[in-house]
């Protein structure tokens, strides 16, 4: 995705400044991510995507959007690119329970984004360390 291409609403990430880790963003506030996935939703929608001002952490993707698991699996490739291999919507959802998807908000998603990008980066394994096969 392009700088051109940004979902409405969303911002891009701020550069990394002095306090920061070379190779870290800061992490984005929940009112950056939450602009940034009504983006997405926008952007995954199209059409029948409402104003992304009207969504809200506690918007239901299936009651209030009436997203249909086509418009999940598209949602999660979109995410993928905009955030990077740190969100995995995916896995998010695989380790829910089917009432806790069918009652999947926003704010939740947004809180799971936060969550990621503020994990340290999975570390390389040292010299003489046996990775899993």
């Amino acid at each position: 995705m392009t700088t051109s291409e940004l979902p409405t609403g969303a911002a891009p990430l701020a550069a990394p400044d002095q306090k920061t880790a070379p190779d870290r963003l800061p992490v984005p506030d929940e009112k950056t991510v939450l602009a940034e996935i009504a983006g997405l939703i926008v952007t995954v929608l199209g059409e029948y995507a409402p104003d992304p001002a009207d969504i809200r952490p506690d918007t239901l993707f299936g009651d209030d959007l009436e997203l249909e698991s086509i418009d999940l699996v598209m949602l999660s490739a979109q995410l993928q690119e905009w955030y990077g291999e740190r969100v995995n919507f995916a896995e998010f959802v695989a380790g829910l329970e089917i009432d806790e998807v069918i009652a999947l908000s926003v704010g939740r998603l947004v809180d799971h984004v936060v969550a990621c990008l503020g994990a340290e980066p999975a570390a390389a394994p040292g010299p003489g360390a046996v990775r899993w096969s």
